[in-house]
Parts: structure tokens; C-alpha cells; sequence
């Protein structure tokens, strides 16, 4: 189905505001909204799926009209709480569209994180009360509509639908090309972090940064136990390695995050700046982009990370925006105490060959804690 019509179909029974967090799954969605709206007060790209529901509450309460959120699946989590304790008709009555990209479809190859969420997806949209509508490949504009209109009774008395996107079930002829005026490349980057840390742990964050990592210690034909890949559970990486360097404060620790990551669960600054690890090492690539599902603009552009970690309590934090500062950078690491951030800003892109891990994720996770116990 074309973008153009599915649009046309949600503008019968919405209001005219979108908020969401990017999704590959509904890539023709984003560049679309991208294309006509930008962002603007009737089109917002939000931190986290929770930030996007408060937000489409906020554009009922002063218009009475219905808002739009979509997200991809993984984000069900995080707008748990909100469509339980503020949209829900037992608290306020608040109705609201969702829009979910169905990341593992059963029946569909997918990542080993996406695998169960796809199973309980549709479950556990319904145990929110929700309406579910599953559009597929072969969905008409008239059994869109119909199921549209199907909503409006529920809607109408605070209850919240969903329209569920299987993979190629929309499609958009003008996609964006999105980029930055930044020169250094991730990949590089994160190859020059794993070589400063040298045998130390690396906790990196969901996305291309992990994968990038793997193959570059298969290029270096230098052991996977080195790092934990966090292939799900987006913007917790740098809880993860808070946990580890707490546990292992005589061992040195360094967290790759992304700026899309941080921004979904930012608090998480405050918590290590709180604890103070003298020896976890935070490097956060800012390419200003939520590139792994598309490209599509972050906040973060306009954010001052160090600042931010400084005044979350981290003993030092500096920006970088090319290969001689981010090298001097790191080699002061290793002579200061932590919590350390060297925000590095990254160009958008990867190369068209970047693969993906071989291993499985049991098998990283049993490989890396091998490594921090000491076995080789």
C-alpha cells in the first residue's frame, strides 16, 4: 500500500499530529512524514515510545483530537505505563493511534532480539485493550478503512487502536537522503576505541556500532569475548557497563553508545555519574541520526553532552570532531579517573558489506563473562 493512501486513510478518523520514535519497518512512513512535515509542531521524532505517548496526550488534551504514535514493536515496553496509567478509560480516557512496525513476524527471519517481541506483539497490544488492525502485503485501502472505522466506537469512549505494519506493507517512491557536515566515520571510530582499550571490556550499544565492532575483531582475528554486544534493550548499554565496572572495579571498562540511545534513557547519565566508577569510560558516537533504522533526525544535534555528563557528576567529558583529538582523547582516559565521556561526532553511513555477528547472542554473553572472570 502506498504511504500516500495509508496517510490519507488515518486523516479520516486523526487528528493532524504524528510523534514517534524511527523504525526500518515503517521507513516509508518516516521518510514520508520527513518529506512533508520536517520536524514541526505537527510532526515530532520523540526520545523514547513513553516520551511519545505523553506527548500525544498532551495534543488530545488541547485539541480533542486523536494523535498518531508509531514506533516499532520493541518499544511496547516503554509505552506500557503510560497507555496503562494515563490513556487507559479507567484513568483518563485518552485515545490514541498507534502505529507499530512488526519487527519478527512469526514465519519471518528476523534478529535474535526481535524474535520473541514478535511473537507476544500482537498479544500484548490486545492486553492493553487495544484495537488490533494487521496490515500486510496484500491489504486493500477498503479493509483499511473499514478497520479504521471499526475503531471509532472504542476510540470514542478513551480507548486506544493499533495498526500493526508487516515488513514491505507500505511503501514511498521519494525516499530521503540524510546526512551531516561531520568527517569521521563510525566504523573508524569504533576501531580505534577497541584498540585503546585493548583487552578491556567494551559493552556497545544496539545497532551498527555492535556489528561494526564484530568485524573488526574478526579483521584483527582478536577474540568476541572482549566485547558484550547489546543487540535489544536500546539506551541501556551504559547500565549494562555501570553494572560490570561496579562489579570489576579493579578492571577498566568502556561503553560504545550512540546519541539516539542515550537520548531514550538520558537518566541513566545521572545514575552513573552518581555512583562514579573511577574506571568506566563512556565514548558516545554522535551522528545526530537514528541511522540504524533509517537516518532519520535525533535531537542531539542540539544537546551539549559534556556539559550534560558533567553536570550528571562524570569527573571529565569532552567532544571530539576528528581523528587527532578523538586519539588524544583517548590516551588521557588511561590516566584519569572515571566516569569519563568523549563525545565523538560521526558522519552518517556505513559501508554496503558491514555484516552481522556469527555468534549467537547465548553465546556472547557466555563468552564475554568468560572473559571478565579471567579465562582465556
Amino acid at each position: 500500500m502506498r504511504v500516500e493512501t495509508f496517510c490519507e486513510a488515518i486523516a479520516g478518523i486523526c487528528g493532524d499530529f504524528f510523534v514517534g520514535v524511527p523504525d526500518s519497518q515503517l521507513k516509508a512512513l518516516c521518510d514520508y512524514l520527513m518529506n512533508e512535515r520536517g520536524v514541526s509542531a505537527r510532526h515530532i521524532i520523540a526520545a523514547n515510545e513513553g516520551n511519545c505517548t505523553a506527548l500525544a496526550a498532551g495534543y488530545h488534551l488541547a485539541t480533542g483530537k486523536i494523535p498518531v504514535v508509531y514506533m516499532q514493536n520493541s518499544g511496547i515496553g516503554n509505552i506500557v505505563n503510560p497507555a496503562a496509567s494515563l490513556l487507559h478509560p479507567k484513568v483518563y480516557g485518552i485515545p490514541c493511534l498507534f502505529v507499530v512496525g512488526w519487527r519478527g513476524e512469526p514465519g519471518l527471519h528476523d534478529e535474535p532480539q526481535h524474535v520473541f517481541q514478535g511473537e507476544v506483539t500482537v498479544k500484548l497490544l490486545e492486553d492493553l485493550e487495544m484495537g488490533v488492525f494487521v496490515l500486510g502485503k496484500d491489504t486493500t485501502e477498503e479493509q483499511l478503512s473499514q478497520a479504521l472505522e471499526g475503531f471509532l466506537p472504542k476510540l470514542s469512549q478513551g480507548y486506544s487502536a493499533a495498526v500493526v505494519v508487516c515488513k514491505g506493507a507500505l511503501s514511498y517512491g521519494e525516499p530521503v537522503c540524510y546526512r551531516n557536515q561531520y568527517s569521521m566515520v563510525r566504523e573508524e571510530i569504533v576501531r580505534r576505541v577497541a584498540a585503546a582499550a585493548g583487552r578491556d571490556p567494551i559493552v556497545s550499544t544496539t545497532g551498527k556500532a555492535s556489528r561494526e565492532l564484530f568485524e573488526i575483531r574478526e579483521q584483527n582475528k582478536e577474540p568476541h569475548g572482549y566485547d558484550f554486544l547489546t543487540v535489544g534493550s536500546m539506551g541501556h548499554s551504559s547500565s549494562i557497563a555501570l553494572g560490570v565496572a561496579l562489579q570489576k572495579p579493579e578492571q577498566r571498562v568502556w561503553c560504545i553508545d550512540g546519541d539516539g540511545a542515550t537520548l531514550m534513557h538520558m537518566g541513566s547519565l545521572a545514575v552513573i555519574g552518581a555512583q562514579k566508577p573511577k574506571n568506566l569510560i563512556h565514548i558516545l558516537i554522535n551522528n545526530e541520526a537514528h541511522e540504524t533504522v533509517g537516518g532519520m533526525p535525533t535531537v542531539a544535534g542540539g544537546v551539549d553532552f559534556p556539559a550534560v555528563a558533567l553536570a550528571c557528576g562524570y569527573r571529565s567529558a569532552v567532544q571530539v570532531d576528528n581523528y587527532d583529538d578523538l586519539e588524544e582523547a583517548l590516551g588521557a582516559c588511561k590516566e584519569k579517573e572515571g566516569p569519563l565521556l568523549i563525545e565523538a561526532k560521526a558522519s552518517i553511513g556505513c559501508r554496503d558489506d558491514l555484516g552481522r555477528p556469527t555468534t549467537t547472542a547465548q553465546e556472547n554473553k557466555q563468552q564475554f563473562m568468560n572473559h571478565l572472570k579471567g579465562d582465556r
